[in-house]
This record gives C-alpha cells, structure tokens and sequence, in this order.
C-alpha cells in the first residue's frame, strides 16, 4: 500500500494514518502523525506548500543534525506551525560512500543502534512532543529513512502496532528511493553513490534493528524506560489516547 502524499519535490511524505492494531479495533487517526524526507525542499508560494499547509500541521520536528539542517535547508517559517531541530543523531556517518561489500543489514542496524544509546536526550524529548500534542506533527531528517524511521518504529510500537506493520511501514521508503536517488545524482553532478544500497530500505534492516534493541534491553519498550527514563505505560497510554480511534466496520484489513 502506498502512503506517500502527491508532493512534487518531497518525496517520502507518509501519513502514519490508518495502521490497526493487532486485535482490529482501534486504528491511528488519519491526519494527526506524518513522517518525511527533507521539508526544506518546501518553497513559499507553490503548489506543494499550499498542500503541506492545508494539512493543518502545527509542529514539524527536525531530526537532522543542526548544522545539516543550516545546510540543506529547514522548513520555510510560517505562523500556522511550530519548528524543533532534535539531532538523535550523534555521530554522522556517509552512506554513500561505504563500499558495495558492505552489507545493509548488519551495518545500518548496529548504526541505528548508535543512535539509540547516543541519542537519548533527544529522542526522549522528541517522544514527549509527540505524545504531548493534540494536532497534526510532522517529524523528518534527510531522506525520511533512518532516523524517521527509528521514531516512527518506536512510536508505532508504543501504540500497539504489530511489528511486521512496523517493518513494511520502513520497508515503504523503497518506493520513494528513485526519485531521492535522482535527486542525489543532481546535487552530486550526476555521479551515482559508491554504495549500492545507498537510499534503499530493505526490511532486514528494521528487523536486525528491533532484534538488536530487544536483545539489550528487553523489547523497545524497555528501552524506553531503562535508556530514555520513561515510563512506557503511561507514554503509550498518551500516544494512544491522542493518537487511536476506532476502527469502523469496512474500514479495511487490520493491517491499515
């Protein structure tokens, strides 16, 4: 199922909207929580930001890190909305430059890894703002990929979201990846990335990822309590008070 919203220059613009969970009787509300590549690819006066507006979004939470954001770009202000730059990231690493040997799997899961142990001050603030607000937020890094999906993972999964939904929810980066290439290949004078599976989101990442998480904590709600201080009852009762509605009859199949 595709999720991505008809943006011209974004390209991994998601709505969380729709997923069940498991027992089929609540669903995440449609509008309320939307993961995204970049939106400093947003201009003022287009037809994209006059989507993006129309979507009522009242926080958009920047993942970069700051000095990445001041280089590529932030959201262009705009009173309808709030902007927070939470760096989960600590420790950059290129992408593009590994070389083809290098197995996606194994090496962005023990690098997502990092960033949960480094990062959780920001994370935990990051989880706090979402949970906190009753409109629609948005949170985004460069491509939409690793570091939205690792608070996409934890969010979905504080919200009772089956794991395999988890999985495919980060797995649908995939189909934005052609255009996020093309538009890599632009900026780089058309010259393609060292690394084959540069932009690409197979599912054995977030798999490997989740494992490991479980393996050291417990499960990526102990996580939450023992890494980031919180306690994962009543953070997933708030996320999901906020964020659920019930599933009407022939809404679709559980897995949204």
């Amino acid at each position: 199922m595709d999720r991505h919203l008809p943006f011209e220059t974004l390209h991994n613009f998601r709505d969380l909207g729709g997923y069940r969970t498991p027992d089929g009787h609540h669903r995440i509300r449609p509008g309320r929580l939307y993961r995204s590549d970049s939106l400093g690819k947003l201009t003022p006066d287009t037809p994209d930001w006059d989507l993006f507006l129309s979507l009522g979004i009242r926080t958009v939470l920047d993942l970069r890190h700051s000095w990445e954001a001041d280089r590529a770009g932030r959201v262009p202000a705009h009173p309808s909305f709030t902007y927070r730059n939470l760096s989960i990231e600590h420790r950059f690493y290129d992408q593009a430059a590994q070389t083809p040997d290098v197995e996606p799997g194994p090496y962005l899961a023990e690098r997502y890894m990092e960033v949960a142990e480094d990062g959780t001050e920001e994370i935990r603030e990051a989880l706090r703002l979402i949970a906190g607000t009753d409109a629609p937020l948005v949170f985004h890094c460069a491509s939409g990929k690793d570091r939205t999906g690792q608070l996409a993972a934890l969010v979905l999964g504080l919200l009772g979201i089956d794991e395999d939904l988890i999985i495919e929810d980060y797995a649908l980066t995939e189909l934005a990846t052609p255009a996020l290439l093309a538009d890599w290949r632009t900026r780089h004078d058309g010259d393609s990335p060292t690394w084959p599976y540069y932009l690409y989101a197979p599912e054995s990442v977030m798999r490997l990822y989740l494992t490991a998480l479980t393996s050291l904590y417990g499960s990526p709600q102990a996580y939450v309590e023992k890494a980031l201080g919180l306690d994962p009852e009543s953070l997933s009762t708030t996320l999901r008070n906020n964020l659920l509605e019930p599933a009407t009859p022939g809404s679709g199949p559980p897995r949204g």
